[in-house]
């Protein structure tokens, strides 16, 4: 192949190049690529070219990819082989004999219309002359056949006469030709244009308004086609001796006590919850948390409910299955004792377990009311700044010494006076006359400071 090609022309060697270029490309495909026999010829041309620039491997190289597929084709342990052949041979790539490229033009959908949209060979303004002279040998032997018509034949049937006239005479044409109008006709742009000009006009030519037409659900129906039954018609009121006083006597249609009790059962309570930032605060008094602020005293307005809210806790805590809704829990003795002391029917009772179950926050007032609480006030703790008890014994036991250079309280002054009659503790014994002393006067302190929160209190506008 390299003395055919050093002796042939310029077309014939481009030839030859593409010829050994797919070549051997093919051995790098298929299931079990042959890389040993690809390397044989690549070396073998390499030998033949020897030093000369023009031979068939350095075209090849220089006017083809195969040094670019070389490189990425050849996969496994064949794969370092041929990269090593394949800068070898890029030794061999001459600019000098290199061709042009040609450059592929974009096609960016500018171009002349070679084609009608339907088919019809129509593109230019005027019909093609040839496929005019087809229509009118057609139209010789089928005078009432459309040209448009004729038009899509000859189209399906490649311009062929007789074909068209066989499957005419025979009709044997396809469906989706024996839907068409046969008495189609072929237009043409100016009777197209004079079409479009001629339905502006006719679009704008004035016409009387329509009238209006009402539409709603109720079209159509039985009175519409008054089909409607005259027993059902009435002008007024349908019960002109019905009042509004004998409407609210009549309790048969009035909700039975099992719908309310149902009712609030199924209330569920999304009161806001109370503030409760200064219950356990020192705010000059005692809170019970159990009870919020009003809870207490419409209790009490209320008589015996607390006794049967009692009653009724105690009981739910003993055994909350006397509060189930069953026949046999109705007719026990628990729920029998139940009734008998609190006065209250099943259906109260029931309802009253399933709100307390809905309830946390009145399960716990309830637990704090009758469970905990022993009448005990709950000890507040002190919000002020007080200093150690260390801290206290120290000066109160240096104010009780006074003397020069003491720091009581007492008309011992610092550095002057008597000495100071001394603060005493309040925690001392109860015998000695410093201990009652200094007792009164914490009591006074505490009285002054709960007075001072309290105004301050009431002039930022505060209930304390």
């Amino acid at each position: 192949m390299s003395s055919a090609y050093e002796r042939s022309s310029s077309e014939l060697r481009k030839s030859l190049v593409s010829v050994l270029y797919h070549g051997l490309l093919s051995l790098t495909r298929g299931d079990k690529p042959n890389y040993s026999l690809l390397f044989d010829h690549l070396y073998g041309l390499k030998n033949q070219a020897g030093s000369s620039q023009v031979s068939i491997l350095a075209d090849l190289v220089t006017n083809t990819s195969l040094l670019s597929k070389l490189r990425t084709a050849v996969m496994g342990k064949n794969a370092e082989r041929a990269q090593n052949l394949a800068n070898t041979l890029s030794s061999f790539v001459s600019p000098s004999i290199a061709r042009p490229k040609k450059v592929r033009k974009v096609n960016k959908g500018k171009g002349k219309a070679t084609t009608e949209e339907f088919g019809h060979g129509v593109f230019s303004g005027e019909h093609h002359v040839h496929q005019m002279s087809l229509i009118s040998q057609i139209q010789d032997l089928f005078p009432d056949l459309g040209s448009g018509f004729i038009a899509r034949l000859l189209d399906e049937y490649h311009e062929d006469v007789e074909q068209v006239t066989a499957h005419l005479l025979d009709d044997s044409l396809p469906n989706h030709l024996l839907s068409l109008d046969r008495t189609e006709e072929l237009s043409t742009p100016k009777a197209d244009a004079q079409h479009t000009e001629q339905e502006k006009i006719d679009h704008l030519a004035p016409r009387s308004t329509p009238p209006p037409q009402r539409r709603n659900v109720f079209d159509d129906d039985e009175f519409d086609r008054l089909e409607v039954d005259t027993s059902r018609l009435h002008l007024g009121r349908k019960n002109a001796k019905l009042t509004a006083d004998a409407l609210l006597e009549d309790r048969s249609s009035a909700p039975a006590k099992s719908a309310i009790l149902s009712a609030l059962a199924a209330f569920d309570s999304d009161d806001d919850e109370r503030d409760d930032t200064y219950d356990e605060a020192d705010v000059g008094g005692y809170v019970d948390a159990a009870r919020p602020d009003g809870e207490e005293s419409r209790e009490t307005d209320t008589g015996n409910q607390g006794e049967n809210e009692e009653a009724l806790f105690r009981a739910w805590r003993m055994d909350r299955g006397v509060f189930e809704r069953s026949s046999d829990t109705r007719r026990s003795a628990a729920r029998a004792a139940l009734k008998n002391e609190t006065g209250m029917q099943d259906e109260a009772i029931e309802g009253w377990a399933v709100m307390l179950g809905r309830d946390p926050r009145r399960l716990k007032r309830l637990e704090a009311r009758y469970s905990a609480f022993s009448g005990a006030q709950p000890e507040l703790e002190r919000t002020a700044y007080r200093d150690s008890e260390a801290t206290e014994d120290s000066d109160n036991g240096a104010a009780g010494r006074g003397g020069r250079g003491g720091r009581g309280r007492g008309r011992g002054g610092r550095g002057r006076g008597r000495g100071g009659r001394g603060g005493g503790n309040p925690a001392g014994p109860p015998s000695e006359s410093n201990t009652q002393a200094a007792r009164q006067r914490k009591e006074a302190r505490g009285s002054n400071r709960r007075e001072g929160r309290a105004r301050k209190m009431a002039r930022a506008g505060f209930p304390g």
